[in-house]
């Protein structure tokens, strides 16, 4: 059993991996070193921060022993096939997390092996946020029911939050400038679990959210195109105007890094509506219950 994305995560597996996120973060002592004596390789194309540390830490409070790969010592793709280089590391490990340029890399490797492999950002999915996100809108309210607005790029974070809010009970609408919108194939899934609606009207679609997302306009890979984009995206930031048309209680979402004075205001992510840092922290929290759900 792997999670490479959220789209093919049954949402009974979903729903236990959420339910397992709230419990260790509930009671961590619990859990510790719950998965004593096991080892699990996490690779890195990209550039990371909050994936490589909250990673690495919820694996050795669970007990495992995680191992950094960097991909300039690997070479994926030029120096050994992909399947080449998975074949070779579920001799040695019990789990493989990858951050890859290609999700064809991902499926590839998945294909070849039969160790649990994870999907911790490719071009497709960000499915380790998503599960963050979710575990961060249940403390604020109950997911069933709930209205997410996103606002910005429909890239890898934006599909797997349609999923999986939409799997989990939710509804969104996703409000990209035209020609940035989220994948079709993406979004008529999403439609298959509940409402999703695509506007290009930013205001609107925060009207009666419950929380309020965006990402960089420009993600990593993309940096040739950040100057075009900013002016394409610039009604679209989020700010304090968008809060107030959202309502009272919504809240503020984003996966970081944050672009402030581009995406959001400074204003907005550090209001008091603001749970960016709570999402950054729950992103430990879901890796171990991702860990135990998929080794336990």
């Amino acid at each position: 059993m792997s999670l490479l994305t959220i789209a093919e995560t049954p949402v009974a597996d979903l729903r236990r991996i959420l339910e397992l996120g709230a419990a260790v973060k509930a009671d961590p002592l619990s859990y510790r070193g719950a998965l004593g004596g096991r080892s699990i390789g996490l690779f890195f194309q990209k550039q990371s921060l909050r994936t490589w540390v909250s990673c690495d830490v919820a694996a050795i409070q669970l007990g495992i022993h995680p191992i950094v790969i960097r991909n300039d010592q690997t070479g994926l793709g030029t120096r050994e096939t992909p399947e080449d280089v998975g074949r070779a590391l579920e001799r040695y490990l019990d789990l493989l997390g990858m951050r890859v340029f290609d999700h064809g890399d991902l499926a590839a490797i998945d294909a070849a092996t039969e160790m649990p492999l994870v999907n911790l950002l490719s071009d497709r999915e960000h499915p380790c946020q998503a599960v963050a996100d979710l575990m961060t809108l249940a403390e604020h309210r109950p997911i069933e029911g709930s209205k997410v607005a996103y606002l910005g790029d429909g890239n890898n974070v934006c599909h797997s939050l349609m999923l999986a809010t939409t799997k989990a009970g939710g509804s969104i609408t996703v409000a990209t400038p035209p020609g940035y919108e989220p994948d079709v194939d993406v979004v008529a899934l999403a439609r298959t679990f509940g409402d999703v609606d695509l506007t290009e009207d930013p205001h609107g679609a925060v009207t009666g959210a419950d929380a309020v997302y965006t990402d960089v306009w420009a993600s990593m890979g993309q940096e040739t195109e950040a100057d075009l984009r900013r002016r394409h995206f610039a009604r679209f930031q989020v700010d304090d105007a968008v809060m107030t048309a959202a309502g009272p209680e919504a809240i503020f979402l984003h996966c970081l890094p944050a672009h402030r004075g581009e995406e959001v205001t400074d204003s907005v992510m550090e209001s008091g509506r603001s749970r960016v840092f709570d999402q950054a922290e729950n992103r430990l929290h879901a890796f171990k219950a991702i860990l135990l759900h998929l080794l336990g």
